[in-house]
Order: C-alpha cells, then structure tokens, then sequence
C-alpha cells in the first residue's frame, strides 16, 4: 500500500500558517508532519535561507516526506514531538526556532488504514499505536489490564460515562475469547453501552480513550508545549491544532499559565515588571475554529481548535 492512497486535507491550515506569522529566512518546526499538508504550506512561505525542520513518530508519515526529501531547506526526524527540544539540541539551534506548529491526534489517513487499528468504522486489528515500532497494541492492553484500569482510562480519557460497564464487558469477553479486531471491540462496546447518543457512534469515547493511553498522549502534549517554548526565539509563535476537549484543555490551560506572572501574596511590595518578568509567552487571539466552508469539505475539521502564542 502506497503513502499516497489516503487522502489528507491539512486542518485550519490557512489560520494556522497565518498564526505563525512566517518570516521568509526563518527556521520553523512542523511537529506532528502527518502527510505534509502543513509543511508543503510553510515551505511555500519560506525563501531559500529559509529551514523547514518536521518531526513524526509515525513510519508511514516518515515514508510519505520523500516528496520533500530534495529540497534543501527540509528534513525529517522520526521523534515524536515531545523530543522537540532534543532535536534542536542535536542542531544547534536552541532559541533559534520563529515558529512550532502542532496539529495534534490521529491523522485521516492513520484513521483511514484499517491495518491501524485507530477506528471503528473499519475493520482491522486492534493495535492504535502511532509509532508501531514500540509499545503495546490495544488488544494485547484490553486482553491483560484490570477492571479499575480499564475503567480509569475510558472514563478519564475517553470522557465515557459507561465505562465501568464497558470494562466489565471487556474482562468478560477475554475469558471467551481475547479481543483482537477493532469490530468486535465496537460491538462489545454497542452492546454494553445501555444509552446511545444520536450524534456519535457508542464506541467513539472508548476509541479515543484506548488510543490516548496507549500513545501516552497527553504526556506527549505537555512536553511538546515545554519543549516548544524552550527552542522558540524571542517573538517565535507556537501554534497548537486540538481535536478533543482534554487536548485543547491542556493547551488553552498551559498557555494561561505561561502567559501569568509571579503569583504573590495581595498587598506585597513588589513591583509591577517583577510580577511581568516571568512571564514567558502571550497568546495571540482567540481560539479559532474552523469555518462552515471548511466543515462542509471534511468533516473530521469540526471539532478541531487552533490557538496561537508568541514567545516574549
């Protein structure tokens, strides 16, 4: 199967460029290069003194950034963008990055792959890891995890109300016969799910909170956003793509705290440019969401959120 056989539309890319603010000699971070959408859209931005510098965990992705592999002002590391600070180390360009970009989640086309794992409207194995060189696939976690660990990282994770229920069933099942394919997961799930909601497939929220789980992903976030602003440069922006409420949580909320000062006790004497001296980025706008034009050419844009911030 070819790198090119799934179609992938690059989320709020046009937002998402226009976030970066992208100088013609920059050097910019395309974090989470997927099939290249984002990255093809900085590189037309960039003049020749320009530098595009891209990351992915997944192989695939890796594979499908040969289109780029002429250029001179590309190249691609096979990290997942929490090692973005290691990256820039290795370079020799700490604090000398204009601009990160983080489109984060499961890509179209790692959805679209049944060999994946990631849905459950194709029928595959149940793996969901995005680096399949290391970690647990989910079956091989639902087949031998307890009932509370389950249940923590559907309900937490998966924001998913049945979870207990959904567990119960899982460790039941195994007994018959272990988990493997990503159909007879969505249908246990169909089954032990006592309520349906009319706008979503019962298994979404389980589906999110396996795959979440199993790529560490919000740990991955939170070091990505820390990493991101440690290479940034002066007056660099970050510009983060969420899909799902927990990631957009995570980044709103990390953006309001390195955006805040000191926090000192009320009536300290303490002088104003104290407090603002350890404030490190500011957000730049609101978060944008993706417009009905947008929705109406790929749905899977409807839920994503772009915020923006720029190192001080």
């Amino acid at each position: 199967m070819t790198t090119d056989t799934f179609v992938h539309r690059a989320v709020l890319l046009n937002e998402s460029i226009a976030g970066l603010n992208i100088k013609p000699d920059g050097i910019y971070i395309d974090a989470t290069f997927g099939r290249g959408g984002h990255s093809a859209a900085i590189l037309k931005q960039l003049s020749s003194k320009g530098r595009l510098i891209a990351l992915d965990r997944d192989d695939t992705a890796i594979m499908s950034a040969q289109r780029f592999i002429d250029d001179p002002r590309f190249s691609i590391h096979h990290v997942a963008f929490s090692n973005i600070e290691d990256v820039v180390n290795e370079l020799e360009l700490m604090c000398n990055i204009d601009g990160v970009l983080m489109d984060i989640g499961v890509s179209s086309p790692q959805l679209d792959d049944a060999t994946r794992g990631f849905s459950f409207q194709k029928d595959g194995p149940l793996d969901m890891r995005m680096d399949r060189s290391s970690g647990i696939s989910a079956a091989d976690w639902l087949n031998k995890a307890s009932l509370e660990e389950i249940t923590m990282v559907l309900k937490t994770y998966g924001e998913e109300k049945f979870g207990k229920r959904i567990a119960h069933a899982v460790l039941e099942q195994r007994v018959i016969k272990p988990l493997e394919t990503t159909s007879e997961f969505a249908q246990l799930i169909d089954k032990a799910v006592p309520v349906k909601d009319k706008f979503k497939h019962p298994a979404t929220r389980s589906f999110q909170g396996v795959r979440i789980f199993i790529n560490g992903e919000l740990d991955q976030l939170n070091q990505g956003l820390e990493g991101a602003v440690k290479v940034l440069k002066s007056g660099g922006r970050l510009a983060v793509i969420s899909f799902h409420s927990l990631e957009d949580r995570v980044v709103k909320r990390f953006i309001r705290t390195m955006s805040k000062g000191k926090d000192v006790p009320h009536g300290m004497p303490i002088m104003q440019h104290e407090i603002d001296a350890d404030k490190v980025v500011k957000a730049i706008g609101k978060a944008v969401k993706p417009s009905a034009e947008e929705i109406a050419q790929n749905v899977r844009s409807r839920s994503s959120v772009l915020r923006v911030a720029e190192k001080l």
